[in-house]
């Protein structure tokens, strides 16, 4: 059928996979909530999370509803939620997120994806005074009206920052709170009636380290690697 057929397949099949692999730790991520809240979401701020994030990967209504129901089962696998920490080539600090229900088979992946790249798998912690930990709420810009009055209604409620980024070509506005006033501050944005497209609780690096084009990409490898384990949450680094 032809070059650019088998491209558009290979393309639709790439996205499908990045898809089911969203799904999967959206899922993962639903389960924990509810595990240590219950499946009310208006009770459960982590699960008003976890259900936020999941439709911002376009996660059907369906397979949200059926994650919850399915993490109410007995027999569903609990998760642990576990940080591992290492070094990429050329001294860049990784910082790896996991949700896991065998952490013996998730060390060992992760050990060998690090190994596999040129890095090295070190001990929880290490990290700690290169990172900060802050809640971050990713809220599109055509959805804000002024900026400034924004700000103002946030401030009382721990906004450090607003900053404007682009992905996957949509505009956002990013509210960064401390880590301790990500409850208040989404309590903040509920009540004000102010749509959040998702929310994390990320790790902004305090020092970063500056590499050439040809030094990026090796370490974005051991990044991209990690991100495809189906067990792995988040992957952060001090690149500049």
């Amino acid at each position: 059928m032809g070059r650019a057929f088998e491209y558009r397949k290979a393309t639709k099949f790439a996205r499908w996979d990045k898809m089911a692999k969203q799904f999967s730790k959206a899922s993962r991520h639903i389960t924990i909530a509810v595990k240590q809240g219950g499946p009310d979401p208006d009770t459960n701020v982590l699960l008003r999370r976890a259900i936020q994030n999941a439709k911002a990967v376009q996660m059907p209504k369906d397979k949200v509803e059926n994650a919850i129901k399915k993490a109410l089962d007995k027999d569903t696998s609990n998760y642990d939620e576990i940080v591992y920490e290492g070094m990429a080539p050329h001294g860049v600090a990784v910082v790896v997120e996991t949700a896991t229900d065998n952490s013996q088979r998730t060390v060992a992946n992760v050990r060998s994806y690090f190994r596999k790249k040129g890095g090295s798998l070190g001990t929880q912690g290490m990290h700690d005074f290169l990172f900060d930990r802050k809640g971050v709420f990713y809220i599109l810009k055509q959805d804000v009206e002024d900026v400034e009055e924004l700000e103002l209604n946030l401030i009382d409620h721990g906004l450090e920052e607003v900053e404007e980024d682009t992905i996957e070509e949509k505009d956002f506005y990013k509210v960064y709170v401390a880590f301790e006033d990500f409850g208040s501050m989404q309590e903040a944005l509920e009540n004000q009636k102010i749509n959040v497209e998702k929310s994390e609780l990320e790790r902004i690096p305090k020092i970063t380290k500056e590499l050439s084009d040809q030094q990026i990409d090796e370490v974005l490898e051991l990044v991209d690697l990690l991100e495809q384990d189906d067990d792995v949450s988040s992957v952060y680094v001090n690149l500049a």
